[in-house]
């Protein structure tokens, strides 16, 4: 018997069938293998397709105006002219010229126009309103200032139930009109809280050529039009007098002094007085400027 049996029988070296059984393991890959691919995308989640936005039509020859029917031979562009030369745009049918405005009128060219003036309102129905109202008044000459001016000012030195103004006041009818029929309010006022008759105004100022609040450099105010009157405090035929300013709440004067700035509002334009600024912190400004759409400042 052949030694390499014995010894695989003796169990001495492993048998022919043993190792047929346990084959040798292939080694432990060390490179890592790529991914497996993904699959395709289904034909139904696929984007579709860029839309072409296609051009508008070109406009037709009779609706052609202005720059657009000014169009360069075939085969050249704007940028084609020879240099130190703009595209030829001349064409008259082309590019109409612009009609030139009309010429001014003489009457309001040169000095013709300096000499231009503004007729002054008719006051005739105002005037007459204001004499039934009881005031007192006549007509002075008209004021001008450069801007500040006043046509047919009034020196108005009383108005109804003998209410004096102290100073007298120069105003426009207007504003005249206006503060004659607040002061009959005020008069109501002045009986309804202390039994007593309103006796005078007194007045901090009417026409004087200013800016507004003093200052120099802000609009004109309507005091330079003799359309403002500024009211500093209220004399009584009885009792003391009451100046424009801050009153113990509760009190008598607090209410007639709300009482009647609050009515002042339903005959002028403006009202302002202690609390709207520190301008108006000792006296009550009233006025007739002319404002948008009929709009009315009380504050």
């Amino acid at each position: 018997m052949k030694p390499v049996i014995v010894a695989c029988l003796l169990g001495l070296t492993p048998c022919l069938g043993s190792a047929l059984a346990d084959p040798v393991k292939p080694p432990v890959a060390t490179v890592p293998l790529p991914p497996p691919e993904p699959p395709q995308r289904p034909n139904d989640l696929l984007p579709p397709e860029p839309q072409v936005t296609p051009l508008p039509p070109e406009r037709p020859p009779e609706f052609v105006t202005g720059k657009e029917a000014v169009k360069p031979p075939e085969g050249k562009t704007g940028s084609d002219a020879p240099r130190g030369q703009s595209p030829d745009t001349t064409n008259p049918t082309a590019l109409p010229e612009a009609p030139l405005p009309p010429a001014r009128p003489p009457e309001l060219s040169g000095e013709a126009a300096l000499a231009l003036k503004v007729a002054a309102p008719d006051d005739a129905a105002c005037l007459r309103r204001l004499e039934r109202l009881g005031a007192r008044f006549e007509s002075v000459a008209p004021l001008g200032n450069g801007q500040c001016s006043a046509p047919r000012p009034l020196n108005v030195t009383a108005l109804a139930d003998g209410v004096a103004l102290e100073p007298a006041a120069i105003l426009t009818c207007r504003a005249a009109e206006a503060l004659a029929r607040w002061t009959t309010e005020v008069q109501a006022s002045a009986r309804k809280e202390f039994d007593d008759r309103l006796a005078s105004l007194s007045l901090g100022g009417t026409y004087v050529c200013r800016g507004q609040n003093h200052d120099s450099d802000a609009k004109l105010s309507e005091h330079s039009f003799a359309n403002a009157i500024d009211v500093m405090g209220y004399g009584f035929a009885k009792r003391p007098a009451i100046k424009v300013t801050a009153a113990a709440e509760g009190s008598p004067e607090a209410t007639f002094l709300a009482t009647v700035r609050a009515s002042a509002c339903e005959f002028f334009r403006t009202v302002l007085g202690p609390g709207s600024d520190a301008a108006h912190g000792n006296h009550l400004h009233l006025d007739e400027r002319e404002r948008n759409a009929g709009h009315r400042l009380c504050q």
